[in-house]
Order: structure tokens, then C-alpha cells, then sequence
């Protein structure tokens, strides 16, 4: 499993959703992620929607296998449910 993290500095969401994929990959031999700085990166909210396919107006947007999922609390719900996160 691959996951995709869009992120900002200065975002407690987007901080939230790296502790989780970093939590994930000890955890796990099957996960590993890439977390992509938005703004040290060049991406704009354009460039975003166009990857996703769908306004966007906050961070963090994340993919899991090349599908998108949502922000954080999506991604906090599916490791729940799907990979044995706990808390």
C-alpha cells in the first residue's frame, strides 16, 4: 500500500495525517507514503483540484493506492478500520 499526503506547513491536519503514515509504516511492512509539501513543492489549489478531480479548499488531501480518499479524518477512519491503527 502506497499513500499519498498533500500537505502545507503550519497545518495541525496535515501533521496529524504524517504522525498516522509514520505510525502506519513501523507498524507495518505493507505501508509506506510520501508526504509532498505543497508549498515547497510549487502546487497550487488549482494544480490540486486537477489531480483529485474536484475543488478542494483545505489540506490535507490524501491518496491511497492512487485513489482519493479525503483528509485526515478520512484517512484517520480508514487505518482504523482497514489497517489496525490504534490510538
Amino acid at each position: 500500500m502506497f499513500v499519498v499526503i498533500f500537505g502545507r506547513p503550519g497545518c495541525p491536519y496535515c501533521v496529524r495525517a504524517k504522525q498516522i503514515a509514520e505510525q502506519l509504516t513501523e507498524e507495518r511492512d505493507d505501508f509506506k507514503f510520501r508526504y509532498i509539501d505543497i508549498h515547497a513543492e510549487g502546487i497550487s489549489q488549482a494544480d490540486l483540484e486537477k489531480t483529485i478531480g474536484k475543488p478542494v479548499s483545505t489540506v490535507p488531501q490524501i491518496f491511497i493506492d492512487e485513489q482519493h480518499i479525503g483528509g485526515c479524518s478520512e484517512f484517520e477512519t480508514y487505518a482504523k478500520e482497514h489497517l489496525g491503527l490504534y490510538e
